[in-house]
C-alpha cells in the first residue's frame, strides 16, 4: 500500500509541475512573439467580451474546483476499498488542476490578444488558486484519512 501511495503522490507531482509548465511556456511563446500579440488592443467592444469571458471563467472556475474536489474528497472517505479511493483522489487530483489550467491558459491568451491587465491577473488568480493544489504523501494520507499502517 505504501508503494501505491508514493506512485500516486509523483503522478500527482508530475501533473502540478506540468501544470506550471504550460503557462510558463505560452508566456514564453508570446513573448518571443511567435503568436499575434495584441490582435485585439484596439477593438475595445472584442476586449470586452474576452475579458468578461476570461473574468467568469475564474469566478466559476476557480471556486468550483476547490469545492468539488472538497465534496469528492467526503465521497472517497466512505469507500471501502483503498486503491479504489487512491485512484479515484487522482482522477479528481487531476479534474482540479485541468480546470484550473483551462482558467489560467485561457485567461494568459486573452492577456497577450488585448494587452490588457485583466487577463493577466485572472490568470494569476487561478494559477495562484493551485497552490491549494501541490501534493505530497502527507496531505494525500490527510485527505485520504489513510493512517500509515494501512
Amino acid at each position: 500500500m505504501e508503494r501505491q501511495i508514493k506512485r500516486i503522490a509523483r503522478i500527482l507531482r508530475i501533473q502540478f509541475y506540468i501544470f506550471w509548465m504550460l503557462p510558463a511556456l505560452l508566456v514564453l511563446l508570446f513573448e518571443a512573439n511567435l503568436f499575434g500579440m495584441g490582435m485585439f488592443a484596439e477593438d475595445g467592444r472584442m476586449q470586452y467580451i474576452l475579458e468578461t469571458l476570461g473574468v467568469l471563467l475564474v469566478i466559476a472556475e476557480v471556486p468550483l474546483s476547490l469545492k468539488l474536489f472538497n465534496i469528492m474528497l467526503k465521497k472517497m472517505s466512505a469507500m471501502e476499498n483503498i486503491s479504489d479511493r487512491l485512484e479515484t483522489y487522482k482522477t479528481w487530483s487531476a479534474v482540479r488542476l485541468a480546470m484550473l489550467e483551462t482558467a489560467a491558459v485561457l485567461n494568459i491568451i486573452i492577456y497577450y490578444l488585448t494587452m490588457n491587465n485583466i487577463g493577466g491577473f485572472c490568470a494569476v488568480i487561478a494559477l495562484a488558486a493551485s497552490i491549494f493544489c501541490f501534493p505530497s504523501d502527507s496531505r494525500l494520507r490527510t485527505e485520504l484519512q489513510l493512517s500509515i499502517e494501512e
